[in-house]
This record gives C-alpha cells, sequence and structure tokens, in this order.
C-alpha cells in the first residue's frame, strides 16, 4: 500500500524486501522486452486478444505478473471486502493491457508503478530513520563507578536511578543525570536543537544522547535507561507519526468515492462512445484503460502522510516534538497566541530584591517564615523566597497543616500558629500596606506574609524579560499571528511592564487557572484555532483548552513531554516562530501537493478521452511522475532549520 505502518526501521530498507526485488526483476524483463522489440523491428499490432506468443511477448508477460504480483493480492483482497482502490485500478490495467496485445504497456504499468510506491515506502522510510537514528546516539556501554571507586563497563541499558558513570572528552553521555563531580561542555543539540556546547559543572543535568565535547564528567543517574528524555522523544515521535491530521481523513474519505466514481467512467468511456458509432470499440477500450491508469489516487493518499512526517520528524531533529498531524496541521493554522508570563517571556529566574516588616515586625523573621512554607512548593516565587533564606530547610520553624491555594498562595501553621503566604486574593479583607502599590508600580511581584487578620511583612520579587522575547513577539506578529495575549497570576503592575517589554498591549493579570482557560476560549471564539505557550505544569488547563499547548524548556521536564501538544525541548522563546513556520510549510505543501495531483491528473485524463495520451504516458507522468513530485515536495521540510533572532538588552520586569 501506499500508507505505510508504524514500525522499526533500525534494520529495515525498502530497497531489499520482497516487493523491491520484483520491481527489480520486472523493470529488468521489461527493458529486455523492448529492447528485442526494437532489434527485431516487430513492434505490437494490438488487437482483441491478439497475445505475443515470440520470445518478446513472454518476456513481457513474466514482467507483468511479476511487478503486478506487488498488488495483485492486495486488489483481490479489496475486491472481495467491496473496496475499490488503486492496487484494482492498476490490476484492471495490467490485464486490460494484455488482453488487446499491449505487452509493452502492461509490463510498463507492472514495473513503473511498483517502482513509484518503491519511492514512496522509501521516502516515508527515510523520514522514520532520522529519529530511529537518535537510537544509535546513546552509546551501547557505560562506565559505571562501582562502591569501591573502581570502574566497570556494563550495558546502558541495565543503567538504574542512582547509580555514578563517567564520561570523558569525546563520550557519549549514556543516561540522564546530574552532575557530581568535574565539568565540560556539552553539546546537546540531539535534544534541544542547540548545537553550541552548553558548560555543565556539578549540579547541572544532562541528558543522554548528548556529547561531552571537552573536559571530564561524573553523572549520577536521575533515571533509568528506558526512560531518558530522548527516549520519550524517539517514543513520543514514533507515536505522533501514526496520528492522522483532519486532512488526512479528508483525503481518504475522497479516494473512497473518487476511485468507484472514476472506474464507472472509465467504463463509461469504453461503452458508451462505441455504441454511438464514435470511433471502433478498441479504441475506446484503450482510452478508457488509459483513463483507469491516470485516475489512481496513490499521489492523492501519499501527499498528507509523507509531508506530515516529514514535518514532525524535522521538527524532532531540531528539537521540537509535536504529538501529531492533527497538532501539526492545527499549529499551521494558528492566528492567536497566548502567553504565560512567568518562565515563557520572563527567565523565570525569580530573585528576592526586598523584605520588609510591617509595623516593626523584624525583616528576617518575614523570610524565615515565609521560607518554613514555601520550602513545601515548587512554584518559582517559593523556591527563590527559599533560597534567599539561605536554603537550609532544617533551620526553619516546623510546619503542619500545609494548603496550596492555586492562583491565590499557601496556608499553614508554623509552630502553632496560623500563616499565610501569598497574593492580595489571599488576604481579601485584610488591611495591606501602601507600600505594596509602590513595589508593585516598580514592577516588582509582591508576596504578603500576615494571618487571618493582618499582614506582618512584604517579600518584593524581580524577573527579567528574555532577551529575545521582544524580537519573538515581533516575528510572529510579521508572520501574521496579530493577536497575542499575555495571561498570568501575577499583579497588574507587573504584568502590564512585561507587557510594555515585550510589546504585547492585551494584558490578563491576576487569573485563576479557571480563567485563563476561559480568556483562551474567548480568544478561539474571536479569532480562531489558539495556541497557548506555559510551563507545562501549572499551565495544564490552559495549555488543554487552546488548540495546540505549546510547552517550553521540557528537556528537563518528563511531565511536561507527555502533557503537551508541542514541547520545545531547549529554553529557547525564539524555537516559537521555527514551529509555526514548519508547520505553515508542511500545511501548505499539503495542499499544494494535492491540488497538484489533481491538476495533472485532470489534464491527463482530458488527454486520454481524446487519445492524445497514451497507455505509456499515463503511468510514466500521471502515475509515477505525480508520485515523485509529491515525495520531493514533501522532503523539503527536512531542510527547514531554525532561524536566528536577534536578542535585545534585557529589560526588568
Amino acid at each position: 500500500e501506499c500508507r505505510m505502518t508504524n514500525l522499526s526501521f533500525s534494520a529495515y530498507s525498502p530497497w531489499k524486501t520482497p516487493a523491491a526485488r520484483r520491481t527489480y526483476a520486472a523493470g529488468t524483463l521489461w527493458a529486455a522486452g523492448v529492447l528485442i522489440i526494437s532489434v527485431s523491428g516487430h513492434p505490437d499490432a494490438g488487437g482483441w486478444l491478439r497475445l505475443r506468443l515470440d520470445a518478446a511477448g513472454f518476456i513481457l508477460l513474466a514482467a507483468s505478473l511479476i511487478g503486478g504480483w506487488n498488488f495483485f493480492p492486495k486488489a483481490f483482497r479489496g475486491l472481495r471486502k467491496y473496496r475499490l482502490d488503486m492496487n484494482f485500478l492498476m490490476t484492471l490495467a495490467i490485464v486490460g493491457a494484455l488482453l488487446i496485445g499491449e505487452p509493452v504497456e502492461a509490463a510498463a504499468i507492472a514495473a513503473l508503478f511498483s517502482f513509484a510506491e518503491l519511492l514512496e515506502s522509501a521516502a516515508v522510510m527515510r523520514a522514520r530513520r532520522a529519529v530511529e537514528e537518535l537510537v544509535n546516539l546513546t552509546p551501547e556501554l557505560a562506565v559505571v563507578v562501582l562502591d569501591d571507586d573502581t570502574e566497570r563497563e556494563m550495558p546502558v541499558r541495565q543503567l538504574t536511578v542512582g547509580q555514578r558513570v563517567r564520561v570523558r572528552p569525546g563520550d557519549k553521555i549514556p543516561i540522564d543525570g546530574t552532575v557530581i563531580d568535574g565539568g565540560a561542555g556539552v553539546n546537546e543539540a540531539t535534544v534541544t536543537g542547540e548545537s553550541v556546547p552548553v558548560a555543565k559543572s556539578v549540579g547541572d543535568p544532562v541528558f543522554a544522547g548528548t556529547t561531552a565535547v571537552d573536559g571530564f564528567l561524573e553523572i549520577q543517574a536521575t533515571t533509568d535507561a528506558g526512560e531518558t528524555t530522548l527516549a520519550r522523544i524517539i517514543r513520543l515521535v514514533r507515536q505522533a507519526q501514526t496520528r492522522r491530521a483532519p486532512i488526512e481523513h479528508f483525503v481518504e474519505r475522497f479516494a473512497l468515492y473518487y476511485t468507484p466514481a472514476v472506474t464507472g467512467l472509465a467504463v463509461v468511456t469504453m461503452l458508451v462512445p462505441p455504441l454511438m458509432g464514435f470511433g471502433s470499440g478498441l479504441e475506446w477500450f484503450v482510452r478508457g484503460l488509459t483513463l483507469l491508469v491516470i485516475a489512481c489516487p496513490c499521489a492523492l493518499v501519499i501527499a498528507t502522510p509523507v509531508t506530515v512526517i516529514s514535518g514532525l520528524t524535522s521538527a524532532a531533529r531540531n528539537g521540537v516534538v509535536i504529538k501529531g498531524g492533527e497538532y501539526l496541521e492545527a499549529l499551521g493554522r494558528t492566528c492567536a497566541i497566548a502567553f504565560d508570563k512567568t518562565g515563557s517571556l520572563t527567565e523565570g529566574r525569580l530573585v528576592v530584591t526586598e523584605v520588609e516588616g510591617v509595623e516593626g515586625f523584624p525583616d528576617e523573621q518575614v523570610i524565615l517564615l515565609a521560607a518554613a512554607v514555601e520550602c513545601r512548593s515548587e512554584h518559582p516565587i517559593a523556591r527563590a523566597i527559599v533560597s534567599y533564606a539561605g536554603g537550609n530547610t532544617s533551620d526553619l520553624p516546623p510546619v503542619s497543616g500545609f494548603e496550596a491555594q492555586p492562583g491565590k498562595g499557601v496556608t499553614a501553621m508554623v509552630d502553632g500558629r496560623p500563616l499565610r503566604v501569598g497574593t492580595t486574593r489571599l488576604f481579601t479583607g485584610i488591611a495591606v500596606p501602601p507600600r505594596l502599590r509602590e513595589l508593585e508600580a516598580d514592577g516588582r511581584t509582591v508576596v504578603l506574609v500576615g494571618n487571618e487578620r493582618s499582614v506582618i511583612g512584604l517579600i518584593a520579587l524581580a524577573d527579567t524579560l528574555r532577551s529575545n522575547a521582544r524580537a519573538v513577539v515581533a516575528r510572529l506578529r510579521r508572520m501574521g499571528i496579530h493577536e497575542q495575549a499575555i495571561l498570568t497570576g501575577d499583579q497588574e503592575q507587573v504584568a502590564r511592564a512585561v507587557g510594555r517589554g515585550v510589546g504585547i498591549a492585551d494584558v490578563r493579570a491576576g487569573l485563576l487557572p479557571e480563567e485563563k482557560v476561559q480568556f483562551v476560549e474567548e480568544l478561539r471564539r474571536r479569532h480562531g484555532t489558539v495556541a497557548m505557550l506555559g510551563d507545562g505544569v501549572n499551565d495544564a488547563p490552559a495549555l488543554a483548552a487552546a488548540d495546540v499547548g505549546i510547552a517550553m524548556g521540557a528537556a528537563g521536564s518528563p511531565a511536561t513531554i507527555e502533557t503537551a501538544d508541542v514541547a520545545l525541548m531547549a529554553d529557547d522563546l525564539a524555537m516559537l516562530p521555527y514551529a509555526v513556520r514548519l508547520a505553515r510549510m508542511a500545511r501548505r505543501l499539503v495542499r499544494f501537493n494535492i491540488a497538484s495531483a489533481l491538476a495533472l491528473k485532470l489534464v491527463l485524463a482530458a488527454g486520454a478521452v481524446t487519445g492524445t495520451v497514451s497507455l505509456m504516458v499515463a503511468v510514466l507522468v500521471g502515475d509515477m511522475g505525480a508520485s515523485i513530485l509529491v515525495t520531493l515536495n514533501a522532503m523539503r521540510l527536512a531542510r527547514t532549520k531554525p532561524e536566528p533572532i536577534d536578542a535585545e538588552p534585557r529589560v526588568y520586569a
């Protein structure tokens, strides 16, 4: 079939299959038969049941049967299920050509149609193998450090969490882990798409399949061998290749009606004109037969999957995991994008800039109490507070009754007394210090510390815009995505400062998770297809509500890779325009391929009915030519690379 199933292709070559060998044999016999006829000077005479019984005739008959065996069985199976497909059309064409004494055309149909299918299979295999080759990036053996500090080689597939491995200059890193000794520059292109080596030192994460360019690393594994980031990418892209885009379903439904309709038209062409006295029955039979060959929908059926697979694998090789053809198509249709603020447009590395006690409450006590509660949270603000307090949780007072309130903050009992740490939403009905408004007006994120009666302190934090955020927003606007919005649970003044910094006027601040979902749905009603860029975990509801949920910096987060529709593995906002551009190019190519294949077939069909297009031209141009055109066009996606986006001076938010 033109459609290929999802297989493992590391050792598979479409050029070495039984179908390929039959194609080679059919092509060789066809060429030999044509050579004998040209030398003997006895061309085909043509006519009803005028079989050629000389050496050339038998050789061409053998070519027809051998090449035709690539689709005869499929045609008969389809016929038993009352399904007329391209295999049925080609079978009719070969049998018909033999019946009218045209063995050269019959052999040409068998050999060239088989070759066209072989090329299509090879194109699909090439695209899929581009991801399969990532498997080979992980070494087979790892140097494991034993308890007595001796080294022993062991198969990578046996590595488990907690084991220590050593990597020397030029070696591939065998497992996801954390550096516990040494330092090196690591090329992470296989995971993030970024080819510039990243400096790694103690405490930094590393990924399987990346390469230590220089220096020595000792790594403690944080995953088992089968659960590395690279393994997840490969698994997800394999699954994505089996998910069909909506236009694929349309083309398949179209083909279900198209093939029987064309078969009926060919029958009418064969029967009606001669019955009405317009030429001989043999002449119109040949024209109808030619129409059958031209009408073969193989190029139409292959146009979408080969383009989608090429797009998915090209994206994966450049550090973008797209979960399937439906999301590739939706991303290509996107006309509005909603951004989460923290970690998307900003660096997401908040730092405490100011701590103030209220009405004489000690500053150091404010940060100590806040850190005691926040050390139980993974929120970026919580991590910044704990870090500012010194990071040593053993010195903090005991906490009980911890409860997180999304979009508001956290509550707990500290030393047996109630404590609240969060936004003004958590302190409804409680007077807040005037200093709060001053800090917010300065673009700070402010956290209140207090209880159910009063506020005892303020903690101000600052984040920085990503250096290329403004340029990325401008690039997306030039690409036609004019509707861009910021959705954040942060304070209004802070969010507005970020909006001014990146050039986005539509800023929605102080949103709870469910309110982000409502705004995404509002965007869809106003503008159509909507994408949402967030961190993949805290923004999970909004990402799910969008047509395309995009998570950035997913390489270090297995949960993010699994939950997002599109995962930008690198922590680089510039990958967003690349993903949109690739998706749009894929969408254009699919439509161009379908339109060009249909247009070519319509022109040739008109020529077949008028007798100006022969069976040989129908096979060479209408079938094999159209299929090769579609395939080569789709493979252009493999050359699509991310474009550099110039960074600008950072603006503090």
